[in-house]
């Protein structure tokens, strides 16, 4: 197996790229390691530094975009930024294993578009937008605002699907992994 390859995964929030993506790193036949992407933005719950997100408060941020040292990185909301650290994927690389990105759409197009030929970009659906929102509200971590916020932003996301190399409907989440597990394992053996 090749490991010196990206696995992008992308969705609107509440489609269950996040889930999908833990399955897959929980499957010891796939050399995979997860991309720990940097944020501006404050810790969340039980969220650990280093092991969920890098948080770097917004002027540390602002000095390594200008350092070059991210991959890609945008403001996801307002004051919110969000980025892949160029250390992250040498790390990764230099551990032998592929780097699996969970990851916004805007940042997993910028990753697919710089790495084209090492990248598989995998966009996961959900099935309808009234899915979308029960699953949003299900969760029940966020304002309504915040709900909103995602649903909104969800429409934009949706509208780029096509613009990846393969498209996941997670309408049932076991069929999903598997169709999001027998993608990346062929992918690897190219």
């Amino acid at each position: 197996m090749n490991h010196k390859k990206l696995f992008v995964f992308s969705a609107p929030s509440g489609s269950g790229k996040t889930t999908i993506v833990k399955h897959l790193l929980s499957k010891t036949d796939l050399p995979l390691a997860f991309s720990i992407s940097a944020t501006s933005r404050t810790v969340r719950g039980e969220e650990v530094d280093g092991k969920d997100y890098y948080f770097l408060p917004t002027e540390v941020f602002k000095a390594k975009v200008a350092a070059s040292e991210f991959l890609e990185f945008e403001e996801v909301y307002k004051d919110n930024f969000y980025g892949t650290l160029k250390s992250e994927v040498t790390r990764i690389w230099n551990e032998g294993k592929a780097v699996l990105f969970d990851i916004d759409v805007v940042g997993g197009l910028n990753i697919m578009k710089q790495f084209p030929e090492e990248t598989l970009g995998i966009f996961v659906k959900p099935p309808n937008k009234e899915e979308l929102e029960k699953r949003l509200r299900g969760r029940g971590t966020e304002s309504e605002d915040k709900i909103k916020m995602r649903l909104a932003k969800a429409d934009q996301e949706l509208a780029k699907a096509n613009e990846f190399d393969a498209i996941i409907t997670n309408d049932n989440l076991d069929l999903a992994k598997e169709e999001a597990y027998q993608l990346v394992r062929k992918f690897l053996k190219k």
